[in-house]
């Protein structure tokens, strides 16, 4: 499977990745800008033998994707921002049914229908969720190509290890822009769901995988044990990047495509003097609260940079608590940041913080 880089797609390279994971089964409603997941699949999927169904409404491909994961094999599908909206009601049931299941989320622009230019709007959809009831969707979210590739390895086995669904949330400048990467081998060990799966009640116990439960005080028990496991997984596969923060006064949170030039602006700003660094949380969900409150006791003064309003800076902010004070700068869905606009908000802030 190792191969040299490729000039690669972001939704290319992130179907391919899941062909790698070994999906078997993938159900889907086409929207840019994620759309060639599903068209790549479309060849891919039935030459190997694995099921691809093109649904007549993302309704319907979660609600597929409910049935195939209650068996145990590796499904997925994929969607973009309005569409997954549509989804929500079938993402709780996954959680409460502890279906394994990846969802990769390519954001468009919006509120509503909105449009394919640049945009983060998605962080409170992937991490806060529409549906009902107490569950949390695990996410992830690249920041390149690379990533794209590599987190979607890690999305199929955190869904499998823990039985869970769990999105890839990529923005949608990853999906279309195209970067020299490779794919190397699935590097986690297949686990085995013998123990639960529906796959036939011969010389066993039937099963059953529900959600309805009348008796509160068994439901109760049920949603603990849902967060005792997103606690464990917070331990066991919280991942982040940190970039010069040694030394750092001031430190810059930003995650996905917007961290890697809110980098190039950190190197502007160190080369005239400024001590200052990057946190960029790539596990989303559950949040590095702990990381993010640690970097709170170090520094003088975080900013927080998005492609929408302010998202994660919320996070951010309950987890600094009082410690630092935390700054926000954001746009909304439209042109893509510059370096120049992201340096000017860090010489701001050094400023600011400097005058204290």
């Amino acid at each position: 499977m190792i191969k040299e880089k490729e000039l690669l797609k972001g939704n290319y390279a992130m179907a391919q990745a899941a062909l790698n994971a070994g999906c078997q089964a993938y159900f889907g409603y086409p929207i840019t800008p994620q759309t060639e997941v599903g068209e790549y699949l479309s060849g891919k999927m039935p030459e190997m033998g694995r099921a691809f169904v093109s649904a007549e409404s993302e309704v319907a491909a979660i609600n597929m994707l409910i049935g195939a994961g209650s068996t145990g094999i590796k499904a997925m599908t994929s969607s973009s921002s309005c569409a997954i909206g549509l989804m929500q009601e079938g993402l709780s049931f996954l959680c409460g049914d502890e279906v394994p299941c990846v969802l990769m989320s390519v954001m468009r622009g919006g509120p509503g229908l909105g449009y394919i230019h640049p945009s983060q709007g998605d962080y409170f959809q992937a991490t806060k969720g529409g549906g009902n009831g107490d569950y949390k969707l695990i996410v992830f979210a690249p920041s390149n190509v690379q990533e794209s590739i590599d987190l979607t390895y890690k999305c199929f086995y955190v869904s499998q290890k823990y039985r869970t669904p769990v999105c890839l949330l990529a923005d949608g400048m990853i999906g279309q822009m195209m970067e020299p990467a490779v794919f190397g081998e699935y590097p986690y060990p297949e686990i085995d769901q013998s123990s639960w799966a529906l796959d036939g009640a011969k010389d066993r116990e039937p099963r059953c995988i529900r959600t309805i439960e009348r008796d509160p005080v068994v439901l109760e028990r049920r949603v603990e044990k849902l967060f005792r496991k997103y606690e464990q997984i917070a331990q066991e596969e919280n991942m982040f990047e940190e970039y010069k923060l040694d030394d750092a006064k001031l430190a810059v949170t930003a995650f996905g495509s917007i961290a890697r030039i809110t980098k190039s602006a950190i190197r502007k700003a160190r080369e005239n003097g400024m001590k200052v660094g990057l946190f960029r949380p790539i596990m989303l969900n559950p949040f590095p609260q702990k990381e993010i409150a640690k970097l709170a006791s170090k520094v003088d003064m975080i900013l927080d940079v998005e492609l929408n309003m302010g998202q994660m800076v919320q996070d951010v902010r309950a987890s600094v608590e009082t410690a630092t004070p935390v700054k926000f700068y954001g746009r909304a869905a439209g042109k893509m940041m510059t370096v120049e606009e992201i340096y000017a908000q860090i010489e701001d802030a050094y400023t600011e913080m400097s005058a204290k």
